[in-house]
C-alpha cells in the first residue's frame, strides 16, 4: 500500500545521488573548518598527543623522526585525524539527514538517541584509552626494552598506532549500540544474547590480547569495560523488548 511507504511516492535516482552528494560536501566543510585552526596549531596539537609516551621516556631521550618530511607531515595528519573525530556529530547529522525520510516514524525515535549514544560512547573510547590504557601499555613497553637498548619512537610510527588504539578503543565502546541495533532489527533476541554471555566473554578476551601489548593488565583494562558495556547494552535493550510488549498488548 502506498500509506507504508515513509517516503511516499518513489523519488528519482538522480535526486537521491544529488542529495547524498550535498550532505557529503557539507560533512567534508565541518570537517575542513575545523581542520584549518587545528593545522595552523599542528605542533602544540601533536604535543598533546605525545604526552601519554614522552613523559614516560628515559631523561635524555626523545621521539625522532626517520623521514625528511615527516616533522610536517606528521602533525598535519594528526590534525586532519583530530578534526574528523570532532566533526563526528556534524558528519552523523548528514549521514541522518539522507536516512531519515526513509524510516518509519517508530524507526526515527529510536535512531537519534542510537546516533547520540554511539557518538558519546565513541569519545569515551578515546579518552578512556588516552587517559588510562595508553599510559599502562607505554609503561610496560619501556620496562620491557632490553639493557643498551634507547627508545627513541619514530612520530610518525607513533602517530600511526595511536590512531589504531583509539579506533579500537572507540569501536570497543559502542558495545551497547551494537547490542540494542541486534535486537530492535529483529535479528537476535536478549534471551539468546543472555545465553551467549560466555561466548562474548571468549571473544572480547581474545579481540584484547590482540590490540594490546602480551600483558595481563592492559588485556583487562579493555576487556573488562568491553564486557560490561555489553551488559549495558542487554539492559537497555531489555527496556526496549518490554516497551515493545507493552505496545502490543494495548494494540
Amino acid at each position: 500500500m502506498a500509506g507504508d511507504n515513509p517516503l511516499g511516492p518513489e523519488q528519482p535516482l538522480l535526486q537521491h545521488l544529488l542529495e547524498l552528494r550535498t550532505r557529503f560536501l557539507r560533512a567534508l566543510v565541518g570537517v575542513i573548518v575545523i581542520l584549518l585552526p587545528l593545522a595552523v596549531f599542528a605542533k602544540e596539537l601533536y604535543g598533546v598527543f605525545a604526552r601519554p609516551l614522552v613523559q614516560l621516556l628515559p631523561a635524555g631521550t626523545s621521539m625522532i623522526a626517520t623521514k625528511v618530511i615527516s616533522p610536517f607531515l606528521t602533525p598535519l595528519k594528526l590534525s586532519a585525524f583530530a578534526a574528523l573525530i570532532i566533526a563526528m556529530p556534524w558528519v552523523l547529522y548528514q549521514v541522518w539527514g539522507f536516512v531519515a525520510p526513509g524510516l518509519y516514524k517508530n524507526e526515527r525515535r529510536l535512531m537519534v538517541p542510537l546516533l547520540v549514544s554511539s557518538t558519546l560512547l565513541f569519545y569515551a573510547g578515546i579518552a578512556f584509552a588516552y587517559f588510562v590504557t595508553l599510559p599502562i601499555v607505554f609503561q610496560f613497553t619501556l620496562s620491557a626494552a632490553p639493557e643498551g637498548v634507547v627508545v627513541a619512537t619514530d612520530i610518525g610510527d607513533y602517530l600511526d598506532f595511536m590512531m589504531t588504539m583509539f579506533v579500537a578503543f572507540g569501536v570497543a565502546f559502542e558495545m551497547p549500540v551494537a547490542v540494542v541495533l541486534l535486537v530492535i532489527t529483529g535479528f537476535v533476541s536478549t534471551a539468546q544474547l543472555k545465553e551467549g554471555r560466555g561466548y562474548v566473554l571468549v571473544g572480547v578476551f581474545v579481540v584484547a590480547a590482540i590490540i594490546t601489548p602480551p600483558d595481563v593488565f592492559s588485556q583487562l583494562l579493555v576487556a573488562i569495560p568491553s564486557y560490561l558495556l555489553y551488559e549495558v547494552g542487554l539492559l537497555w535493550a531489555g527496556v526496549i523488548e518490554r516497551g515493545r510488549r507493552k505496545v502490543a498488548t494495548l494494540t
